[in-house]
């Protein structure tokens, strides 16, 4: 297990490096959950335009409990696991690129920006491809973006973000199996 964090370390150390002051906006626009929900809010307009009212509420639901389920499981795996962020890693913190302004949150492991971001990605993908073919590749290849951008600005290591992406994945998948047995998803 030592190796597998050693290596974990070293790889976040020369991804975090590659960073440059030119692109930190852009790198901080992408970490900010806004920016996840301005995609989500432009989807759900566009669906507006071909689906029923009651669809789009229930889709807005199922969102919300999905994003509310996979921040929980976590922020449950955060405070279990107890992995200091790179920022809060005593080896680390003097020679990581913190792009942020100051390092919130103690924990690292499982990343909850990853794991949002590809559990929406999946399930609204999976739901949408039917009226938007290439939404589900663009959505994750948002979210693979969105993940990335935590190493950029130096408070997740690459395996929080594999774990994060991976879970978030599952619990998109399961969601999007749930919608398709309501109601909601035969009238859409």
């Amino acid at each position: 297990m030592e190796s597998i964090i050693a290596f974990d370390q070293e790889l976040f150390l020369f991804l975090n490096g590659l960073g440059n002051n030119r692109f930190d906006q852009f790198w901080m626009f992408l970490t900010h959950r806004g920016s996840n929900a301005l995609v989500y809010i432009s989807i759900i307009l566009l669906l507006s335009l071909k689906t029923k009212r009651k669809q789009i509420i229930s889709l807005v639901i199922f969102g919300l409990i999905l994003i509310l389920i996979t921040d929980q499981l976590t922020n449950l795996f955060k405070v279990q696991v107890g992995r200091l962020r790179p920022c809060f890693d005593p080896q680390l913190k003097d020679i990581i690129r913190l792009v942020k302004s100051s390092c919130r949150g103690k924990f690292s492991f499982f990343s909850g920006h990853a794991s949002n971001s590809f559990a929406l990605a999946f399930f609204f993908g999976k739901v949408v491809k039917r009226h938007y073919k290439m939404v589900n590749v663009i959505l994750i290849f948002i979210a693979g973006l969105i993940s990335y951008s935590r190493i950029y600005i130096g408070v997740h290591y690459p395996l929080d973000i594999i774990c994060g992406m991976f879970v978030g994945t599952i619990i998109g998948i399961i969601f999007y199996r749930i919608w398709e047995k309501t109601k909601y998803s035969y009238e859409y």
